[in-house]
This record gives C-alpha cells, structure tokens and sequence, in this order.
C-alpha cells in the first residue's frame, strides 16, 4: 500500500493552544505479523508492506486463527500534521503487551518493556507534514521478562498461567501542548474530626528552553460538583526539565470514602503563566479515608471490618486482554452483585477504568506487579529486579490518588522462601514504601504454611498475603487446621488476607462435579476463615475461566482454566449462588403471619449485620428494604419500603396486607445498599396445603436465589 493512499486514513491538526489537548488514536491502523522478525531489516518502519489488516485498538493478535502465535507483529498508522511553532507532541499507549519499539518517520523514538502500564514518547523533533508511524511488539516470554518464562516449577521454564495476549492492547492517543507538561499529581489526605487536610504534589516539566514564570492553582471539587470547595495558588519559577511543585489546602467538613458510602473529591491543578494563559492543567478523583492495620485487624476509617471478594483476570474469548469499556462494566457490575468488597484483583496491574469503577463502588484493591512463580535465580537477576522496579515504578505514578488502593504487592507465589527471595522482597518493599510511603506493602505467599517463619518473606511484609488450595495443590483438606494454627503461631504480629483460595478443574473428572466441590470448599473454608480472628479477608480464585497453557485437563495443551463462578462466556454456574449466598452483608429471616385459616396476612422478619466473627462483617449505614407480594398471576398484591437505621443488632420489620384467595402467594423480600445494588434478596412462596399438609414451612417457605 503507497504511503500517500494511507495518508487518507488520518488527517490531525491542532490550533495553537495552551493547555494539553488530547487526540484519539484508536482508528485505522495497519497490523502485520512478523514471524521471521525481519521487519527491520526490510525497514518497514519506513514503507508499510503489503497485506495489511486493518484494524482497531485496542486490539490483539491472539483471538481467532493467530491464537498460539508468540512473535513479533507490527502496527503502523500514517498521518498529516499542520505543525505550529513551539508545539510539544506525544505519542501515549494506554499498554502493549510486551516489548515494544516506535519509530516515527524512519527514526526510532523509543522502546518500551512491560504489558500493562502506559507510557508515552516524545514525537515533537520527528514530526513532519505526512507522517508513518510503526510500532513493532514482541509477546514471548523469557525468563528475565515480567511475566516471564516459569522456573520455579519447571526447569525448563513454561510461560505464566495466562495468556500472552500480543498488541496494543489498551489503545493510544496523542497529546499536544506548547511544551509545559502537568505530567502527575500526587494527593495525600489525613481526615480530622471537621477537616481534611491535603497536599498535593505535582509533577511539572518545561519542555521549552526558556524560564518558565507563572502561577500554580489547586482548586478541589466535590465529585459531580462545579462549586469550589476549597482551592489555593502560588507563584512558581519553572526551569527547564521537571520539577515538583506542592499545594496544601483543607476541606472543610469532609465526607470519608468508605465501602457503601465511597464519597470521591476531584483535584484540578491548573499552571497559569505571568498574563493568566493556561499552560497546562490536570484533574484527578480522590477519596478521604483511612486504612489500618492493628492488632492483627484490618480497619477503614477506624472501623474493623472483614472483606471478601474475588479475583478477575482481564480475559475473554471475545477480547481477550484487549478489553473494552462493555466487557469490564459487564463483568465488574457481576463482582459488585457477588458482594465483592475487596479483590487483589489479579496478578498484574489493571485497567483505567478498574480502578475508577473500584473507588466510586467502595471496593478495596491490592494491585499487583507480574512477577508471577519466580525462582530464586530469578529473583536475583539484576535485570529483573531493575525492571520489575521499573513497573512497580509506573503501577504506583499512574494509580496513585485512587481511594481504594490500600496496598500493594510486589509477586505472586515464587521463591521468597529462600535468601534470595527474600533479599528481593526487602529491595522491593523499601523502593515501594520510598514511592509511597503511606500504603502497605505485601506480596501472595503459596509456602507461609509450609516455610519456616524464622526466615520466610512474608516476616518482612506489612501483613500476609496467603494463597490456601488445601483440598487441591496444597494437599488434603485435613491439613488446613495445622496450617492455620502454624500461621496463627509462627506470625503472631500479622493480620492474613487470604488472597487465593477455591477448586481447580483438573482436580475433578468433569466441570460440574468441579463445581460442586468449589461449592463445598466455599463454605467450608469460608467458615474455617471466619473462625480466625486474625483474618481480615478472603478472595476466591476465581470469577471467571481464563484462557492458559497450564492446569488443564490430561491432554490439553491450551484452553480456559476450569475455576470460575462463571465459566469464559460469564455463564453462571451453581457455584456463583454459593457464593452470592455466603457473603451477602446481612443475616435475613422471615415467617409468614397467619390468619385463623392459615392463611398469610403479612410477614415477620428480622435483619441483622454479620458480626465480627463472621466473614464478611462491615457496618451496614443507610440501607433500604422493600418488599412485595405476588399472587398466583404473578399481579402484585401489596407492597412497601423502609429506610433501615444502621444495620447492626437484629431489626424487626413487619408487612401487612388484606386476606387474599390466591392459592399461591410469592414475598419477594430486598435489602438495598445505598448506592441501590442488592446487597440480600430473598423470595418465599406459600401455597394452599392441601388436606392434611401445611402451606409453607416453618421458615419461611422456599428461598430462591437471585440477583440484580
């Protein structure tokens, strides 16, 4: 294809202006796989070759005929500038997966190592009139990537269990400006009883090659809000490179984010110069709120609570990890109808949109760098330990502000049981605690239960992170009481998450005698956890199946990892209800009221939080009940609502109606959060006995599951 018939594709130009203005790029490229790897050598970052697909991002090459491919590929997108004098240009990828280079023109401008943070590069010196430019993306892992090839287990090393999903795979986008860049903000709350006090701290940088003089303003808004709640600004003195810049204000009368009640604040830093002309300006949601750990106990807001969620691996065989807005809401608005209230989510760092839809649902998050099974040879690798530092780097810059971070957590289940492991968690831990000093730092420990507390790694971290798969991996299900004694004994100063537990598939002769026994574990382990109160929370393994090369059937060489409380197309499996069941907020019992007749009038019923020694256990502040009946015709025979004080000790709630000649009654009996997802439904059906028998039963009548 000629580069002046791809040139028709895009046509970009951008006035001069001040403040950074953002370009969408996600439209029209050209994509070519490149298994020989000689698109360099044929400088295909100069002519486009032929046989091109086009496609949109975010995209990956891994769904459909190219699913096994591990390779090389190339994206190219050809596009006319009309260029302005002192115009700052650059190229963002939201992320490719997993080593890319980016040429503009024939001239390299950079290269780029790790799959799911974004980065961006400058395009300004390159930038011509008719402009190509070519990304190359390289998906195989090796044993100094992050993923990268497994030798804990496997001497020969295998790739992580989950898919190498190849592309650019969270889209990308230009920015423009007249070279001064708001880059970052960083905000640090500290809640009073009347105030809130918050820094904040910017990241400039002057881009021009001149002193840059002006004006700093920090101006903080209540979420949905155009009224100022608080602001400040100060004169700044920029020279050329960056520099950090710092606003302290106060809110006055601050609402707190907390799980049913996730108030959000926004932050607008706007830098002006002498005359008042925005150079740039940069707006991020926050949260007031404070997350403790004490007494082996986990506290939000100086309330004990216990949490539970499930992980979620951005997975489908629809998208695979190029996920779109409709595929994360889909699956997300399921967690939140699963009651999930605190996830890790998954071994590595997630979308834009996650972390958003986490602080305005009340979700607390641990994200995770990919450091995923590594052997203690890797976990010494100067290499590996300088990139793995380099994504934790970008995890915690890019998610910095979002309330419902609490922790982070630097690997998953590798070889912290050894001197090395160990010499690598403390490297980490400091590095993460100097980028962040104020959130706690752990990692997902598979051998807390088995290693020796004297010199294991989970020691040196802020609490335990623990991976439990007895009944599978880890052995018979008759160890877990040592087990859990061994923890409650070996690290007496450290509260546990327990960050992965369930039923693997491969363990089972079919997926529905797996479930069932999924089901099982989730009671039983849910119950054994409970009873711990030094156990803040527990996260199932997992939501959905997920697309991998390891823990299949004898046989299979790839497929989707039989795990889930949904299988990969979000078909809900028996497990799903378990679950739902087991960790809705509240305990809901009801009793039909009869007449002389037996026949019901109305419904007793009693709602009470789950207590401290139950898992979950949150307070329950502002919630509603609404009830309804139904006849045999499924006509509403009455119906009612009530706003609950806060939920704690058992409430008495009442329902009454006239006698009614249905020979079937239906009470459809919901308790809503504040935000208006069901937090508990229950539904009971009375029938006319016939003689000799009783309508209904003692408790109730037949509880159904449902959902939102």
């Amino acid at each position: 294809m000629s580069l002046s018939r791809f040139l028709s594709f895009l046509v970009l130009s951008c006035t001069t202006a001040f403040s950074t203005s953002r370009i969408d790029l996600n439209s029209d490229w050209r994509f070519h796989l490149d298994p020989a790897k000689s698109g360099e050598a044929q400088r295909w970052f100069h002519q486009v070759p032929t046989d091109v697909e086009i496609v949109d991002l975010p995209h990956t090459w891994n769904i459909g005929p190219n699913v096994n491919y591990q390779g090389t590929a190339w994206y190219f997108k050809a596009f006319t500038w009309a260029p302005a004098k002192g115009q700052h240009v650059e190229i963002h990828f939201g992320a490719t997966f997993y080593k890319s280079r980016v040429w503009l023109n024939g001239n390299l401008v950079g290269e780029h190592e790790g799959g799911y943070t974004e980065y961006h590069l400058d395009l300004t010196p390159q930038l011509k009139e008719n402009n190509l430019l070519a990304v190359e993306i390289n998906n195989e892992p090796k044993v100094d990537t992050i993923p990268g090839a497994d030798l804990k287990a496997a001497p020969n090393g295998t790739i992580a269990d989950w898919w190498p999903y190849g592309g650019i795979v969270r889209g990308a986008w230009l920015t423009v400006n007249n070279g001064t860049t708001v880059r970052w903000q960083h905000i640090d709350t500290k809640p009073s009883s009347s105030t809130a006090e918050v820094t904040v701290h910017v990241e400039v940088e002057n881009q021009t090659s001149a002193l840059q003089s002006g004006k700093l303003k920090a101006v903080i808004f209540a979420d949905g809000t155009s009224a100022p709640v608080t602001s400040v600004e100060k004169e700044v003195r920029l020279r050329v490179g960056s520099a950090i810049l710092d606003c302290s204000l106060k809110i006055p009368d601050a609402k707190l984010w907390s799980i049913d009640n996730p108030h959000l604040y926004r932050s607008e830093v706007t830098l002006l110069d002498r005359g008042g002309r925005v150079l740039d300006s940069l707006s991020d949601n926050f949260g007031v709120r404070t997350v403790e750990i004490r007494d082996r106990h986990l506290y939000l807001n100086g309330e004990r609570v216990r949490l539970t969620g499930l992980t979620r691996h951005e997975d489908s065989p629809w998208e695979g990890l190029a996920e779109t807005r409709g595929t994360m809401l889909h699956d997300w608005e399921d967690l939140k109808n699963l009651h999930t209230t605190l996830t890790r989510p998954v071994h590595y760092p997630q979308h834009p949109f996650i972390y958003d839809y986490a602080d305005r649902h009340g979700i607390l998050l641990v994200p995770e760098i990919p450091m995923w099974q590594f052997a203690e040879s890797q976990m010494t690798n100067p290499k590996v330990i300088a990139l793995a530092k380099q994504e934790l780097h970008d995890l915690i810059e890019q998610n910095y502000n979002h309330p419902s971070i609490f922790a982070w957590s630097v690997e998953n289940e590798s070889a912290t049981d050894t001197p090395g492991g160990v010499a690598y968690f403390q490297t980490m831990y400091a590095y993460a605690k100097q980028l962040d000093p104020h959130r706690y730092v752990s990692f997902a420990d598979d051998m807390v239960a088995f290693a020796n507390p004297a010199t294991n790694g989970s020691r040196y971290a802020d609490f335990i992170m623990w991976n439990e798969y007895f009944g599978s991996w880890d052995g018979p299900e008759t160890l877990l009481p040592a087990a859990l004694a061994k923890i409650r004994d070996g690290y007496p100063d450290k509260m546990v998450l327990v960050t992965e537990f369930g039923y693997p598939g491969v363990f089972a002769t079919d997926p529905q005698t797996a479930d069932k026994e999924r089901s099982r574990i989730i009671r039983e382990h849910l119950d054994a956890f409970a009873r711990q109160d030094w156990i803040g929370g527990a996260l199932l393994w997992c939501y959905q199946d997920y697309h991998s090369s390891h823990n299949l059937r004898p046989g299979q060489t790839d497929g989707y990892v039989d795990h889930g409380v949904v299988d990969k197309n979000r078909q809900r499996r028996p497990s799903y209800y378990v679950w739902q069941e087991a960790n809705a907020p509240a305990h809901l019992h009801l009793r039909w009221t009869v007449d002389e007749k037996g026949i019901p009038t109305g419904f007793e019923a009693t709602i009470a939080r789950r207590s401290e020694q139950e898992l979950p256990s949150y307070s329950l502040v502002n919630y509603r009940v609404e009830w309804s009946l139904l006849d045999q015709n499924l006509k509403e025979v009455a119906k009612d609502s009530q706003a609950l004080q806060e939920i704690g000790p058992p409430q008495a709630l009442q329902g009454h109606w006239s006698h009614s000649d249905s020979q079937t009654l239906r009470l459809d009996v919901t308790l809503y959060r504040p935000g208006g997802d069901i937090a508990l439904r229950k539904i009971v059906h009375w029938h006319l006995p016939k003689e000799g028998t009783l309508g209904g039963d003692d408790q109730g009548g037949t509880i159904h599951p449902a959902s939102n």
